[in-house]
């Protein structure tokens, strides 16, 4: 009896589900190629080595996508099907949901954007998974005078709305990361993004100044925020993912 007993606890140990932290969004939290030498890095592409071993971070972010174009291209249908109980879905979209010339990616920010991100909402929490909604990080956008001058439009304000309206967790990372930027000033800010002279990087063989998407610090300065955020969010769904924190 006591070899069944050992044998039933070994195999439900072996066979324990771990907690499955799906990010859905744009090139700002996208893994990139070659990561060893690319200087652009996303801010989920470095969240794993912030939780230990029972949380897996799946980064499903994609360069260039908005709430429209992730799911039509049906990879919100490919995460869905796989979504279990307790895991969590972290949603930021919004850069290019903006993009009104382009009929493939925009979307109205209070009809289409609005209920695309219910959708993922209402659809995470039909399989017992916990959406957390964030708004999209600020751009690098000071103007003559030194003011951070905010690019997003209504989308961050959408999204707010979404979040108190469903009762959804909720990080406000555009606000968080505007202090951020605001916190390096003009010049050194450029150290959070892609800022390199002509064959300064053997990346760029032309000058690059990339005001959006995110050094390798500017991406684990995001990440880091992002879990210290999750720290003070007072919410018993959240337990499970704090408790994995490093």
């Amino acid at each position: 009896m006591k070899h069944i007993i050992i044998l039933l606890l070994i195999s439900s140990v072996c066979f324990a589900q771990k907690t499955t932290l799906y990010t859905i969004g744009d090139s700002t939290m996208a893994n990139k190629k070659d990561p060893e030498r690319n200087p652009e890095h996303g801010w989920a592409q470095v969240l794993q080595p912030f939780f230990k071993d029972d949380i897996v971070v799946v980064n499903k972010a994609v360069n260039g996508r908005s709430t429209k174009s992730f799911i039509n291209e049906k990879r919100w249908d490919s995460i869905y099907r796989k979504l279990k109980k307790g895991d969590y879905v972290f949603i930021q979209f919004g850069h290019n949901d903006e993009k009104i010339e382009d009929s493939t990616r925009y979307t109205n920010p209070h009809t289409a954007y609005r209920y695309n991100l219910i959708r993922f909402v209402k659809e995470s929490r039909e399989k017992g998974a916990i959406p957390v909604l964030l708004t999209s990080i600020a751009r690098r956008n000071f103007n003559e005078k030194g003011v951070l001058v905010p690019t997003h439009g209504d989308y961050p304000l959408e999204t707010r709305l979404v979040a108190k309206e469903y009762k959804v967790l909720f990080i406000d990372l555009e606000y968080f990361t505007e202090k951020l930027e605001q916190s390096y000033g003009p010049e050194k800010s450029k150290q959070l993004h892609l800022h390199f002279k002509a064959g300064e990087n053997v990346y760029y063989d032309k000058d690059k100044a990339d005001d959006t998407h995110l050094s390798l610090l500017g991406a684990k300065t995001i990440a880091q925020i992002v879990v210290n955020q999750i720290k003070v969010l007072e919410d018993k769904s959240l337990e499970n993912l704090k408790k994995e924190i490093r």
